[in-house]
């Protein structure tokens, strides 16, 4: 098998298509990228921004390049010297659009007699032997319906007729009762749906992969690129909704022939992927969560409570346990409630079982659950421990409890097996998408992947983690930005300085409140500290990114009922930034006391990120400083022409004149990018460096190589801090062997090395043996 040693994200997009990535590849070669890595690519949703919503899985989309465009790309990278890993998208497909998609569309019309009705997960029975479409835009919007061109109408969506269903003259609301799908209400999803989805986005229909003409029919072309030499890995997005992910796993690894495989698995603290995954690990959010708590401060945390509670109207902060039971809860019993209704309608009827009573455990036993689900038998103390947890909460449940626990073991069944594809959907939705916005003290701790409660680690903790991953998954991704992150690793970078700085933060969101208030205190903490994290920035993305936030958490407005006052309120404080001469005077004060020692974070996770165990992704742009928010502004066009320019200065020897510079984050990736692709025996092993002096604790120093023979990697941790103590003083690092800087070309002898010397240019060293 061969693997990566370095990956490049690039999202590929109508306006930024498979072409133009071949055009780039040596540009990623000269940078020291080692694979291409490209966001979905077969035929998508007319219009979409990012792929997910697969209409073909049997072609590679047209509008992204088609087959030719992955060609180019394939043939370029391998003139270059690059692999190319993708991203795949088993678990469902785009629904949008029906006429754009030939099996749902075939679905609609035929029914259960559909060729294609085994692939979709529908309780046929539950909808009265009708398939539920939740598009319309309220109970009496059936009078809207129109018959034109053979197919039936509501505004721009178009659904096929059944053979010998309309008759010319025929009321439509009548053809409408004779098909096997029924337009409803849109908010009637919620308890009525009868078909699986991906998490709560009704546009987005599950398929059954684990059925094996399913599984070959949606992965043919995935085959042929293998086949073809076209492409060499895969990423699996998100296999917890699949039926049997370690069944799909084995069957992905025949169909590809033993290539590299990557899953996008959120790993809660703790969590180790199944041993029975044939995949070589994660996508990396497990490495990016242990990397941001090394450059936060323990010291930041009880200040940081006391605020909160502050800012809530208590003497508390919030319970973090507490808030996402309440999460999980109400996402089961809302948005999710359907699919809780068809575990219900699983467990067998009997007076042992009522219904309503069925549902509560449920769900309650699903808010219980502290990872995103089991793989049975894999992880049955997960479940079993729910349960407990449940009946402690719901001592009243408890014999209701005990009945389901022996049918939720059983995975061989349909409520085993559907009950652990549910879990996963409540936590992503009751923690990544509503809690993660309500629990506001420090941003960057609230990123997926990542457990809040976990405030910060210390050196020795982040080496013993760094061993196991190096002993256990080698060949895992490791990143610190992505698609999906809420704040860009830049923007996290700055916003972990306030755990140094507490009372500035303290009082410039007092100033803020006062001078551009957001009437809620808990997200006003959020959206001031993603705006510092990615100022510069303009009006509507800052804009947007509050929205998102308020509706997300849903406290005081949600998407589905906006409250248009808090709503202005929020976006006055944002218009504030720039119509307020005081809010921008204050802003750029507290940006400013912030930034050298942000650059400073930003500089050393990256360094840490790219050289500790695993393979490490650069998401496109990131090469250069990027204050991204959540999506969709994280996935804005990048300006490669200048990061050429930039690499073209760097290699002709014109070096950044301070660690601040734009340049400065380019030379670290460059050179490390470059040195693990080039030397990868000096990356074989990992151990701690040992730092003594009075100020050890602000530096992180690991080996990799066998035997000492590898680099050293040296990086501060809690800048301002530091600085505020006197500096480094004379804090050493013990050197296994002499060695060269890798970005100042600085030489330096084995033995004590005064730290004060080794990072006076820059807050990292990359040392490379002369030996």
């Amino acid at each position: 098998m061969r693997a990566p040693v370095s990956t490049y994200r690039l999202q590929i997009r109508p306006e930024f298509t498979l072409d133009d990535a071949a055009a780039l590849t040596g540009y990623l070669a000269n940078l020291g990228v080692d694979w291409v890595y490209v966001s979905p690519i077969l035929t998508a949703e007319k219009g979409s921004q990012h792929g997910y919503d697969v209409t073909d899985p049997t072609a590679v989309d047209p509008s992204r390049g088609g087959a030719e465009g992955l060609a180019a790309l394939a043939k370029a990278a391998r003139e270059a010297g690059l692999g190319v890993l993708a991203d795949i998208v088993p678990n469902h497909v785009g629904v949008a659009s029906p006429w754009q998609n030939a099996w749902w569309w075939s679905l609609l019309k035929d029914g259960r007699d559909s060729r294609y009705a085994e692939a979709f997960d529908v309780d046929w029975e539950a909808g009265g032997g009708r398939l539920r479409i939740p598009v319309l835009g309220s109970d009496q919007d059936l009078d809207q319906l129109q018959i034109v061109d053979g197919e039936l109408r509501y505004y721009d969506h178009r659904f096929p007729l059944a053979e010998g269903s309309y008759a010319q003259g025929d009321n439509p609301r009548d053809v409408h009762d004779r098909q096997h799908y029924e337009l409803v209400y849109w908010r009637r999803a919620d308890d009525e749906l009868n078909y699986r989805r991906f998490f709560g986005v009704s546009t987005l229909a599950g398929v059954r992969v684990e059925i094996p003409w399913v599984f070959d029919e949606t992965h043919a072309e995935i085959s042929r690129w293998f086949r073809d030499g076209l492409v060499d890995g895969l990423r699996v997005d998100h296999p917890d909704g699949l039926a049997d992910p370690a069944g799909y796993l084995l069957w992905l690894r025949a169909a590809t022939g033993g290539a590299y495989v990557l899953v996008e698995k959120i790993l809660e603290p703790g969590e180790e992927l199944p041993p029975n995954f044939e995949c070589q690990g994660t996508t990396g959010y497990d490495a990016l969560a242990d990397v941001d708590r090394l450059f936060v401060s323990p010291d930041g945390e009880e200040p940081l409570n006391a605020l909160d509670a502050r800012l809530r109207g208590g003497t508390e902060p919030a319970d973090y346990a507490a808030m996402i039971h309440g999460t999980k809860r109400g996402i089961a019993d809302g948005i999710l409630r359907s699919e809780i209704l068809r575990l219900t309608r699983l467990v067998p009827k009997s007076p042992e079982f009522p219904p309503g009573e069925v549902a509560d455990a449920l769900a309650e036993i699903i808010a219980a659950f502290p990872v995103y689900r089991t793989y049975l038998p894999h992880g049955r103390e997960v479940l079993v421990e729910a349960v407990e947890q449940a009946e402690r909460s719901r001592p009243e449940l408890a014999a209701m409890l005990k009945g389901l626990l022996p049918l939720l073991l059983d995975a061989k069944a349909e409520l085993g097996r559907r009950f652990q594809q549910t879990s996963g959907m409540v936590m992503a939705k009751g923690v990544e998408d509503t809690a993660f916005f309500r629990y506001t003290r420090l941003g960057t701790l609230t990123e997926v992947g990542g457990d809040p409660t976990e405030f910060a680690i210390t050196p020795e903790e982040f080496h013993q983690r760094m061993a196991r991953r190096q002993s256990k998954l080698p060949l895992s991704m490791t990143t610190l930005t992505t698609h999906d992150t809420k704040r860009s690793e830049d923007t996290r970078a700055r916003i972990s300085v306030i755990s140094e700085a507490v009372p500035e933060w303290e009082a410039f969101l007092d100033r803020m409140q006062e001078l551009a208030p957001v009437p809620d205190g808990p997200l006003a903490a959020l959206v001031w500290q993603g705006v510092v994290g990615a100022w510069p920035a303009t009006r509507e993305r800052l804009q947007y990114f509050a929205l998102k936030a308020a509706r997300e958490a849903g406290n005081s407005t949600r998407w589905t009922d906006p409250n248009a006052e808090f709503e202005a309120s929020l976006s006055a404080a944002i218009d504030g930034i720039f119509d307020n001469p005081e809010v921008s005077s204050a802003l750029e004060a507290f940006v400013d006391l912030l930034e050298p020692y942000g650059t400073s974070n930003s500089l050393s996770a990256k360094l840490v990120q790219l050289t500790m165990p695993g393979v490490p992704d650069v998401y496109q742009g990131t090469e250069f400083r990027d204050g991204s928010l959540t999506d969709p502004d994280n996935r804005r066009p990048v300006d490669f022409q200048a990061r050429r320019d930039a690499l073209a200065d760097l290699d002709a020897g014109k070096k950044p004149e301070s660690y601040s510079d734009e340049a400065a984050k380019l030379l670290l990736v460059s050179r490390a990018l470059r040195l693990r692709r080039d030397r990868p025996e000096l990356f074989g092993g990992y151990h701690a460096v040992t730092v003594s002096g009075v100020a050890a604790n602000h530096a992180i120093a690991f080996g990799r190589g066998a035997d000492d023979g590898g680099t050293v990697t040296v990086a501060t941790r809690l800048p301002r801090t530091l600085e505020r103590d006197g500096g480094w003083r004379d804090t050493v690092v013990e050197l296994p062997r002499s060695a060269v800087d890798a970005f100042t070309g600085r030489q330096f002898p084995a033995g004590p090395v005064l730290v004060a010397d080794l990072l006076e240019q820059y807050p990292v060293a990359l040392l490379v043996p002369t030996d």
